[in-house]
């Protein structure tokens, strides 16, 4: 996975600002097959801090970040070298970036599957792979392996569910990770057997289990009309046995009951219209008025009022809950994660949330490839991990305690999707992974041994991008730690809430209705939702659950919230917000100097720093043992800004900004009057070519 030079061209003026051309840099341009950098010798003017990517130098842009490229008219143009003046040709070149919101690549070649091994990137070997320790020393499980999902299991409590390995060497469904979890009662021949009834032999695979002994379950359509009901009860009773309770089992069709994906893209483009294209040429109010019409934050809090549901399905009613999605790779991904996220403290953790996005969407077949739009396969992609992480910085915002990783780490990883380095997020599923690297070695007689295809980078290993100073910004200081429910050396440690959260008996639990299944639209009414309208016959039933669903969500939000425990979301109008750090950094009209949440972090970090240094400090009283003993321990610290000693009351750094740390105050073509139009500063940021390649096109 190596990157090789494709082209380059001279006498590169890179123009920083809008409104003069004296921080103008002169460089060489080159285009890689990863990436378009401006290689310069001259100091990047008006920088009051630099936030710096290994494997990203500070001129450098993925292609897979290139939206268009525009070429302007020819000139004449005159530069100063060597204490000689030049008068050339020259073309504008103006790079058009998609920033955060949608990164495309418009050619069809993908940068990172036409490999060419000639040299390291930036000095990394990308051979390299595996999980990031957490600052506890764990490891990212991959669940590439049979072991990873028998912890899973035990670390859920999980004991009817077992470890299938039917599928070993894909050779029942090649969408499907080897190996996945499944009732203890279905034995394997009966899943071979099924397997061709659903669409892309997609079986139902175990997601995680409530303490309870509900399970949280994931199944495509069965497209056997013939066979659907006896395969569905077949599939349903196995379930059920595998609850302590043999509790009910509730079906939940998402094609139904949430956006589809045709939707969600529609407001992707619109929201992407609003933050980068021309944010701020509009009044205010017509502004708020065209994001409501985006319907993005509508559907943010459908995704979450939907697995809120469900959450009091498994925790109230101890019903295990089936998540059916035609496929069973797209919404069923987002809404699965979001049960998990709000049920189990262990993916609040940096860890946890990195094995739940392996679990739940890199070895479930969430299509990376085609939805990241990587190869220009389609004129838009479809945002659904960016609607994830949106889902999840809304609960971050609203239970900051609740989370140990920040919204910088979530800004982070969206950006990481798009860099087309790592294996994580660069492939449709775990088999194309295999086939695709495997036919690369052999074409260029590369030697495999026991491995699987070739190894990719994993995003999960942080130290590939970020210094271990930097990586300290991925860490939340508001977080109420408590030890977390894991696997630490070999000691398996069980997921337990408090008794006082769930009965030990089921209560009005509906009668069952055929075959043991609670369907959606006889059991769950929604008001003002997308799913079909309810039966009469059901009427008064489903008035009765609706009820009681609205008294757990209103004895839930009077009580205090357990930050290991249950989080639910509040998804009132005002509640769900714009995730303006994503969406907004490198917007210069935006940004607020010293303001923001980073000013807020800023200080709780310093706090928690000298929470440190006096637990410290007691530790070395208690000891009797010299402070020189411990400079090892004084120097590491789990916080990005550091106070300089107890009762620090430095002020905060000038480069703090709404934006930080990724565009900083300072660094930024703006004017120094706000409210300068984006497509003024994007024609300011332009590529001045002054060698003939372009001029001659004209």
């Amino acid at each position: 996975l190596c990157e090789i030079v494709v082209n380059e061209v001279n006498f590169v003026r890179k123009c920083i600002a809008t409104d003069t051309s004296q921080y103008d840099l002169w460089g060489k341009l080159v285009c890689t097959n990863f990436k378009i950098s401006f290689i310069t010798d001259d100091p990047m003017p008006l920088q009051k801090f630099h936030y710096k990517n290994l494997l990203l130098g500070e001129h450098d842009v993925p292609l897979t970040c290139i939206e268009q490229i525009v070429t302007g008219m020819s000139k004449i143009v005159k530069f100063r070298a060597s204490h000689h003046t030049f008068s050339v040709h020259s073309c504008s070149l103006l790079v058009r970036l998609c920033t955060v919101v949608s990164l495309q690549y418009p050619t069809r070649d993908p940068p990172i599957l036409v490999l060419n091994i000639t040299k390291k990137v930036n000095g990394v070997d990308p051979g390299g792979g595996g999980g990031i320790s957490s600052a506890s020393g764990q490891q990212t499980p991959l669940f590439e392996t049979y072991s990873d999902w028998d912890r899973e299991i035990k670390r859920t409590g999980a004991s009817e569910w077992r470890v299938c390995s039917v599928n070993e060497g894909y050779m029942i469904s090649t969408c499907l990770p080897e190996y996945f979890v499944v009732p203890s009662s279905l034995a394997d021949q009966d899943l071979k057997l099924y397997s061709h009834s659903f669409i892309g032999r997609r079986m139902p695979s175990w997601s995680w289990n409530h303490p309870n002994g509900s399970a949280l379950v994931r199944m495509a359509n069965i497209k056997d009309v013939l066979q659907q009901r006896r395969i569905d009860q077949r599939i349903c009773n196995a379930i059920t046995r595998s609850h302590p309770l043999r509790s009910d089992v509730y079906k939940s069709d998402l094609d139904k009951c949430l956006p589809n994906i045709q939707e969600i893209q529609a407001a992707h483009v619109k929201l992407k219209q609003l933050c980068v294209n021309e944010p701020f040429e509009e009044t205010e109010e017509k502004w708020l008025s065209s994001l409501e019409n985006s319907r993005w934050l509508e559907y943010i809090r459908s995704f979450l009022k939907h697995s809120a549901e469900l959450v009091y399905m498994m925790e109230c009613k101890h019903v295990s809950v089936v998540l059916q999605e035609e496929e069973g790779r797209d919404l069923s991904c987002l809404a699965a994660s979001l049960v998990q996220v709000m049920l189990d403290p262990y993916f609040r953790t940096i860890v946890g949330f990195q094995s739940l996005i392996q679990k739940e969407w890199v070895m479930a077949g969430y299509q990376f490839l085609d939805r990241c739009n990587h190869l220009k396969r389609s004129d838009k992609e479809s945002p659904l991990f960016l609607m994830f992480l949106d889902c999840v910085w809304q609960l971050l915002e609203q239970y900051p305690a609740a989370f140990e990783f920040s919204e910088m780490y979530l800004t982070i990883l969206y950006d990481s999707a798009r860099i087309s380095l790592f294996g994580t997020f660069l492939f449709n599923c775990p088999h194309q992974r295999v086939k695709e690297s495997t036919e690369f070695a052999i074409s260029k007689n590369i030697q495999l041994g026991d491995e699987k295809g070739l190894r990719f980078p994993c995003v999960w290993d942080w130290s590939l991008q970020f210094t271990s100073r930097d990586r300290l910004l991925f860490h939340n200081p508001l977080y109420i730690g408590k030890s977390a429910p894991c696997v630490q050396n070999g000691a398996v440690k069980t997921f337990k809430r408090s008794k006082k959260n769930y009965s030990s008996t089921l209560r009005g639990v509906p009668p069952a209705l055929k075959n043991g299944i609670i369907g959606e639209q006889e059991f769950l009414p929604r008001r003002n939702s997308l799913i079909l309208k309810l039966k009469p016959d059901f009427l008064q039933q489903t008035e009765s659950q609706s009820n009681s669903m609205e008294q757990y969500f209103r004895d839930w939000f009077a009580k205090p919230v357990d930050l290991h425990g249950v989080i639910l979301p509040r998804i009132s109008g005002t509640q769900i917000k714009l995730w303006k750090l994503c969406y907004f950094r490198w917007v210069p009209e935006a940004q607020i100097n010293h303001g923001g949440f980073i000013a807020a972090f800023h200080k709780v970090s310093l706090l928690a720093d000298e929470v440190d240094m006096l637990n410290r400090n007691l530790r070395q009283c208690k000891s009797n043992s010299p402070l020189q003993g411990n400079c090892s321990e004084l120097d590491q610290g789990r916080m990005y800004f550091r106070a300089n000693g107890l009762n620090d009351t430095s002020g905060a750094p000038d480069f703090l900004s709404s934006s930080f740390p990724f565009s900083p105050v300072g660094n930024l073509c703006r004017r120094s009057i706000l409210g300068t139009p984006l497509s003024k500063f994007l024609s300011g940021a332009k590529i001045w070519l002054s060698t003939e390649t372009l001029a001659n096109e004209d």
